[in-house]
C-alpha cells in the first residue's frame, strides 16, 4: 500500500523513509519518538516506586484522638499573642478527632490562628515523611513543625489545600517543610533537623477573614524501612 504523494511508502523501511531529507518530513525522527518514550516510561516507574516505597514503609503512630486524655497534649495559639482578635479554639470529637474551629480576623493586625501540639520529643528521624488525615472547608492551612530555641513567630511550614467536606491524605517528607519567620520563608536558613522537632500543629493564615473549621483524624510518621 502506498500513499499519497509526500507521504512514505509503507513498503519501505519507516525509519529509513521519515529520515530522508526526501522522505516527506525531514524534520521527524523515529530516534527522537523512542527517546521521549523512553524518558516518559522511566519518569512513571519513578513515581511508581516511590509510591510502593510510601505504601510500604512502616507507619509510626504520633497523634490519635480516642483517649480522654488527647486534648491535653493540645493548645490554640492565636494572634492575641500579637494584638490581634481572632478565634482558633479546638476540640475532641465523638468520632475520635480533634477539631479546629473559629472565626479569622484581620483586625489590630492580626490574621492567623493555630492549634499545635504541646512540646515533647517526637522521635522523628531523617528520611521521615509526616502524613495527616484531615478534613477541611476549601482553605489552605500550614501543616506546621515548631522547635526549640526559636521565637513562637518561627516554624517550618507545608501548605495543606483542602478541598470542603472531604477527607483527604497529607504526605510531607520532613526536607519539603520550608523555615518561616512571621509567615515569610526564610531563603537559605537550616533545613529540618528531625531531633529539634518538639511539636507539629496547624496554622489557618489567609487573608480572608471568616468562619474556618479543621478535622484531624490522625497524624503518622512514615519511616524509610531499616531505620
Amino acid at each position: 500500500m502506498t500513499w499519497a504523494a509526500g507521504w512514505p511508502s509503507m513498503a519501505k523501511d519507516p525509519v529509513e523513509a521519515w529520515g530522508r531529507p526526501n522522505g516527506g518530513c525531514a524534520a521527524f525522527s523515529w530516534h527522537g519518538v523512542i527517546r521521549m518514550r523512553c524518558v516518559t516510561v522511566v519518569s512513571a516507574l519513578v513515581a511508581l516506586m516511590q509510591v510502593l516505597a510510601m505504601a510500604q514503609a512502616p507507619e509510626v503512630p504520633l497523634f490519635a484522638f480516642a483517649s480522654p486524655d488527647a486534648a491535653a497534649e493540645w493548645q490554640a495559639v492565636n494572634d492575641g499573642v500579637m494584638g490581634g482578635v481572632s478565634d482558633g479554639r479546638f476540640r475532641m470529637t465523638d468520632r475520635q478527632t480533634l477539631e479546629f474551629s473559629g472565626t479569622l480576623s484581620l483586625e489590630n493586625n492580626g490574621g492567623f490562628a493555630s492549634v499545635r501540639s504541646r512540646p515533647r520529643s517526637l522521635g522523628l528521624q531523617t528520611g521521615d515523611t509526616l502524613v495527616a488525615r484531615v478534613r477541611g472547608d476549601g482553605r489552605e492551612y500550614q501543616f506546621n513543625l515548631y522547635g526549640s530555641g526559636r521565637s513562637r513567630a518561627f516554624s517550618y511550614r507545608a501548605p495543606v489545600q483542602t478541598r470542603a467536606g472531604e477527607w483527604i491524605e497529607v504526605a510531607v517528607p520532613l526536607d519539603r517543610f520550608e523555615a518561616t519567620s512571621f509567615g515569610r520563608v526564610l531563603r537559605g536558613a537550616d533545613p529540618v533537623d528531625p531531633r529539634n522537632v518538639l511539636s507539629v500543629g496547624f496554622l489557618l493564615a489567609e487573608k480572608a477573614p471568616g468562619p474556618f473549621v479543621l478535622e484531624v483524624a490522625w497524624i503518622k510518621v512514615l519511616r524509610r524501612e531499616g531505620r
